[in-house]
């Protein structure tokens, strides 16, 4: 059949987690991407809403208890020297509880809190696609 991603577009969603002017980001270990900062996500399982899918992956591997998420965009992202097609759904929380912790050390090294003015260099292009949409308030 084939892996998503792989070998036909893979359907995927992340969530942006904002809290006090910063977003909170995590560095990949694994393709696409590895080495780069990026919003927690992954992939949407078959018959799995895409906003429950971007709170399953978020509390996954955040452990943070997820609350009300909003709709932000869709995003395609192509990464040629991965050989990865994904379109993801992107969404936005500001409701949760807990502190972040690496729970998947397999495939997630650090994280952060980053304002706008102090985002990592090698930033995912999900990440810069998701901050694109986001506006100056959110990072205030």
């Amino acid at each position: 059949m084939g892996k998503p991603g792989i070998d036909f577009p893979g359907l995927g969603t992340g969530l942006a987690i904002l809290r006090d002017g910063k977003i909170l980001l995590y560095r990949r270990l694994k393709a696409p991407e590895a080495g780069f900062w990026s919003i927690v996500g992954g992939k949407v399982d078959h018959m799995e809403p895409a906003a429950r899918a971007a709170i399953r992956e978020a509390e996954e591997e955040s452990g943070l208890s997820i609350g009300r998420t909003e709709y932000l965009c869709t995003e395609e992202v192509i990464v040629e020297a991965d050989r990865q097609h994904w379109i993801s759904l992107i969404y936005v929380c500001r409701d949760f509880s807990g502190e972040p912790r690496l729970m998947e050390p397999d495939k997630l090294s650090d994280f952060g809190w980053f304002g706008r003015s102090e985002l990592p260099q090698q930033l995912s292009a999900f990440a810069k696609a998701t901050i694109a949409h986001l506006s100056e308030d959110d990072f205030r």
